[in-house]
């Protein structure tokens, strides 16, 4: 464009010539946690926050769909995910794969049992209230307040709502586990869950290096 107004007149010179475009930027870095620090935050925090970082890291839940959950959607060991919180908004959740029933591991229903007991209100009750009761806490508030002091005290402080999404999906994939299932649980698409979430340790990288080479050398 700038050639053809150059050409009939109307400016001097194309300034577009000067302008740099590298070709390319660095990937972001995304962090995950190693099975041995998930360990550590899940021994070291208090019971409201280890239960709010066992839903994000052990069953793999949106903080929007964590903190808009009521008491009666804990249902034996399914968490029944009908809504979220999305910018201090109550909505639907994000995408239709995000309605669904997330199976919990009986440890993490023990620690919702115990929140529950040790918590006041009904069924219709938010799990996580703010201080006046009628509205759930805000994620980022709890964060700032909350979880990073106490992950800072372990030494973990660099860790938030996204790094524990990561860390679910990539343990799941170390583990062994079926990637729809994982998708499922995390109410993803089976590709976003594999290209976005999903990050592999170097030891599981190291063990396909060496199972190609031993089936090419044997």
């Amino acid at each position: 464009m700038f050639d053809l107004a150059a050409s009939e007149g109307l400016v001097t010179k194309n300034p577009a010539i000067m302008l740099f475009v590298p070709k390319g930027c660095p990937k972001p870095t995304r962090l995950k946690m190693s099975i041995q620090e998930v360990r550590l935050a899940i021994g070291g925090l208090e019971l409201r926050e280890r239960l709010i970082f066992k839903l994000a890291t052990v069953a793999g839940m949106r903080p929007g769909e964590i903190f808009g959950l009521r008491r009666a959607r804990v249902i034996d060991q399914v968490v029944d995910i009908q809504q979220g919180i999305y910018r201090r908004k109550i909505g639907t959740p994000k995408t239709e794969k995000s309605v669904r029933q997330v199976a919990i591991a009986a440890t993490l229903r023990e620690d919702i049992d115990a929140w529950l007991t040790s918590s006041l209100g009904g069924a219709d009750a938010w799990l996580f209230p703010s201080e006046r009761l009628t509205t759930p806490i805000s994620k980022d508030n709890h964060m700032s307040r909350f979880m990073r002091p106490a992950l800072q005290k372990l030494g973990l402080g660099w860790i938030n709502y996204q790094v524990m999404r990561r860390t679910h999906a990539s343990l799941m994939r170390d583990l062994g586990v079926n990637p729809k299932v994982v998708a499922d649980l995390m109410g993803h698409d089976l590709d976003v869950n594999l290209n976005i979430y999903t990050q592999t340790s170097m030891e599981s990288r190291r063990e396909a290096a060496e199972t190609l080479e031993s089936a090419l050398v044997n």
